[in-house]
């Protein structure tokens, strides 16, 4: 028999949900098969089985919470297990079950009283509800559901521990629930992932812990639009398909206007200013599951082709879920592009101890004076938000100058690169 154990995934990580179970009880499973989707604040890991046999035994739940190291699965070695289907009552439930005089039809079974970890396994409710009836050690059985299909929301059993709890001398009085109950009709319900949640908590200690301010430019993108348009074909066909997007010319501007604004590259660790002598540059990722912000190396090192491949091969594993926590780990600075759903201007939130973040945003068509003429360019506003207690206004507007010169001469950009 072996044991299905939360793994240890990182230092940071303590705990998980589970998202998805792969297998049920009865499967048989293989040496190293992915049985179960753990989900995390950072990513999602696949939990495997260490021996063959049949998965006897599940003992969390999906949309449970489960702590690093906890057992939640039974394997049982050999192909000769028994299939645990239901579990046949055992004696002790048997006596706690008052038998009926005469038996109930079976196309209509006459409820009886049961250990709750039986008869909750019988009952049709969603994972929430079933973590809030252990919680507060409710018998799910017992709960009415509003549901017509007879399916146990969180609602009633909140609701269903409110009643409980009234006070029998006014059995008429309406329980006093601690939040309005949600009419199911009109509102859909859904539980916040464990990575939304974190994202929320996040951004929050952003918001609360920095003193953060927002810069804006704009960048003519006419002169880099050519270039791009001039040479994607040639570039393609040079790194074997690779192809030439914006956030190459994005990213290798950024890193030289760190390496002239060092202060923007830093962060604040105690009483403490530390300045990053790498360039390892995030990009915001959007995903089902909400944003991820993987780390692109040594920017400062690589050349246009490699950065778009990296750029390339971080969105593929955050879109199937197949990113490591290497990967979104010791980030010096961010991008965030809006302007891929549109986004015209925005003030995008720092990540974590990073001292700034820079949303790129749509390429839009507008009337600048150009010289004494007004002509039709392809603009795109910039936003830099900061920490104004490591950068002063004038690094910060500064930095955000140099991007817009870099991408408005892109050849002054390949020198610096």
């Amino acid at each position: 028999m072996a044991e299905i154990i939360v793994p240890e995934l990182a230092e940071s990580i303590t705990e998980g949900t589970i998202a998805q179970w792969v297998k049920k009880p009865g499967d048989k499973v293989e040496k190293g098969e992915f049985i179960v989707e753990l989900e995390t604040d950072k990513v999602n890991a696949e939990i495997i089985s260490e021996e063959a046999g049949i998965l006897k035994e599940i003992l969390a739940e999906e949309g449970d919470t489960v702590l690093v190291g906890a057992v939640i699965a039974i394997v049982e070695a050999g192909d000769a297990a028994a299939t645990p289907a239901t579990p046949a009552p055992t004696p002790a439930a048997e006596e706690a079950a008052p038998a009926p005089a005469v038996e109930a039809p079976k196309a209509a079974p006459a409820p009886v009283v049961v250990e709750e970890s039986s008869s909750t396994e019988r009952v049709i409710a969603s994972p929430a509800a079933r973590k809030l009836a252990r919680e507060k050690g409710i018998d799910l059985a017992s709960v009415s559901p509003v549901d017509p299909q007879g399916r146990v929301r969180v609602q009633d059993v909140a609701a269903h521990g409110t009643a409980s709890a009234a006070p029998a001398a006014k059995p008429a009085e309406a329980p006093k629930a601690a939040t309005p109950a949600v009419d199911e009709s009109r509102v859909t319900v859904e539980k916040m992932s464990r990575r939304r949640q974190t994202i929320a908590t996040r951004l929050l200690e952003v918001k609360q812990s920095t003193a953060m301010l927002t810069t804006f430019n704009e960048i003519d993108m006419t002169n880099v639009m050519a270039l791009r348009s001039r040479k994607k074909d040639q570039f393609q066909e040079k790194h074997d398909g690779t192809r030439l997007g914006f956030m190459s010319f994005f990213t290798k501007a950024v890193v030289a206007a760190l390496k002239k604004y060092p202060y923007v590259n830093a962060q604040i660790v105690g009483n403490e200013i530390h300045l990053n002598n790498f360039y390892d540059v995030g990009v915001a990722v959007s995903t089902d599951d909400g944003l991820v912000v993987p780390v692109v190396r040594d920017c400062d090192r690589k050349n246009f082709a490699e950065i778009e491949d990296a750029i390339g091969g971080l969105a593929k594993k955050a879109r199937d879920k197949k990113l490591q926590i290497a990967d979104l780990q010791g980030g010096s600075f961010t991008i965030t592009n809006g302007g891929v759903f549109g986004s015209l201007m925005s003030t995008p939130i720092m990540n974590g101890t990073q001292a700034a973040i820079l949303g790129m945003h749509t390429i839009q068509k507008r009337p600048i004076a150009v010289g004494d003429e007004v002509q039709i360019r392809p603009m795109m506003y910039v936003a830099l938000s900061y920490d104004h207690r490591i950068i002063d206004g004038k690094d910060s507007v500064g930095f955000l100058k140099t991007v817009k010169e870099l991408l408005e001469n892109p050849e002054d950009l390949l020198l610096e690169s």
